[in-house]
């Protein structure tokens, strides 16, 4: 901790070890949000909301139920896209984001605005609490993708994202200049530094086809993203061009009419990317055996084939007993891994659809290993004390995860 720390570690994007995360804020109660995606930039201009548009088109097209956060509060730029003139209405329960025509939900400050030409003059604060409302006020339904279009750059607003919103991971947008490296650099840093995957890189702009010859030129210098990507392991990188006819399209608010099929590969891995994420009560490596009482959870993201895709140590910043399985439901948890547990706990984490293997001790990466193979030993009737009796029998077959939950079969992915 440095001596200028204001202990305010909500406005705070640096890695020090007295660090405490801010709580996830839970989505509105009548909502059901699957995988949330960001995509970011770390300069204005490079194309970040067109990809976002793109992404939750061809999302949309291969049938899953797709939204767009624009979190771009002073530059939206969404609903233009879209081609979307309505304005969102709110009731008592809640706000209503507009449907495009293909049914993807969106939800932009220009649709709360009496002109979507009025320029919003706000400070930080402000800023980020509306993307903080777009997420827990808005009444978004059952999404099976949520894509949020970040601001530029690695600002208060990325930060408020990240801190208070459970992103499964994000998508960085770029140009071609070299300049854009360094930048890509820093976006990248960022989401290391806030324990989220990235996913895969976008070039846009690219290179120019000629319509008559069919050669490329490379119009803003010779393309460098496979270099960034390999520097960053970003195993997932796509290119588009410079198209007249794209800018049209959006010009005209007919991004739906776009062909997305540049953007395949983050389609692919975004449809592979079904998982399941696992909670273990932790303390210094090890499972902490008080659930009432634990102050970190480390929560666990693992793919269909057992392998780990993420990890990260969350901070309950106070909340104990009952409110715990809230803490857990609000990061899409779908299991815990614990020592002692009360009844109590046990049926309110039932009731937020969260199964609990309890009576477990030791490493907490050895538990989670020995639960994707199948030869986890847990207590199945414990209360607040563990035993070595019961075996999880448990592996990941054809995409199901056999817990015995849920008639024997728990699906891995929030809406596979």
């Amino acid at each position: 901790m440095s001596e200028e720390c204001n202990h305010d570690c909500a406005s705070c994007s640096s890695d020090c070890a007295d660090r405490q995360a801010p709580a996830k804020e839970a989505p509105h109660e009548l909502s059901q949000i699957g995988k949330v995606i960001g995509v970011v930039s770390g300069k204005g201009g490079v194309g970040k909301s067109l990809v976002t548009s793109m992404l939750a088109v061809a999302m949309r097209r291969e049938g899953y139920r797709t939204a767009v956060l624009d979190a771009d509060i002073t530059g939206p730029s969404i609903p233009k896209a879209f081609g979307i003139k309505n304005r969102a209405f709110a009731t008592e329960a809640g706000i209503f984001p507009v449907e495009t025509s293909t049914g993807i939900e969106i939800m932009s400050v220009n649709l709360l605005l009496e002109n979507d030409t009025d320029p919003v003059i706000w400070r930080g604060p402000i800023i980020g609490g509306t993307v903080k409302q777009f997420w827990t006020d808005v009444i978004w339904g059952d999404v099976d993708y949520m894509f949020v279009d970040m601001p530029p750059g690695t600002g208060d607003v990325p930060l408020t994202v990240f801190q208070s919103i459970p992103v499964d991971g994000i998508i960085v947008v770029a140009s071609p200049q070299e300049l854009v490296g360094m930048i890509v650099e820093k976006a990248v840093k960022m989401a290391d530094m806030m324990n989220v995957p990235v996913l895969a890189l976008v070039e846009n702009m690219s290179y120019f086809e000629c319509p008559n010859c069919g050669k490329r030129h490379y119009i803003f210098g010779e393309s460098h993203i496979d270099d960034i990507a390999k520097k960053h392991n970003i195993n997932t990188v796509c290119q588009l061009p410079v198209d007249p006819a794209v800018a049209s399209l959006v010009d005209n608010g007919r991004v739906e009419d776009l062909d997305t099929e540049r953007l395949s590969a983050i389609v692919e891995l975004l449809k592979e990317r079904q998982s399941m994420k696992i909670a273990v009560t932790y303390d210094n490596g090890d499972v902490f055996q008080h659930f009432g009482h634990t102050e970190t959870f480390k929560i666990y993201e693992v793919s269909e084939t057992g392998e780990v895709i993420s990890a990260s140590v969350e901070n309950t910043n106070g909340s104990g007993h009952g409110a715990l399985a809230g803490f857990l439901q609000n990061f899409g948890v779908d299991c815990l891994i614990c020592g002692g547990i009360g009844q109590g706990a046990k049926d309110a984490l039932a009731e937020a659809g969260i199964m609990v293997f309890g009576g477990v001790s030791g490493n907490a990466d050895e538990a989670v290993k020995a639960f994707v193979s199948g030869s986890l030993k847990f207590d199945p009737n414990v209360r607040c004390s563990h035993h070595d009796n019961g075996e999880h029998q448990c592996a990941h077959h054809d995409g199901e995860h056999n817990c015995g939950g849920h008639d024997g079969e728990h699906h891995c992915g929030h809406h596979a």
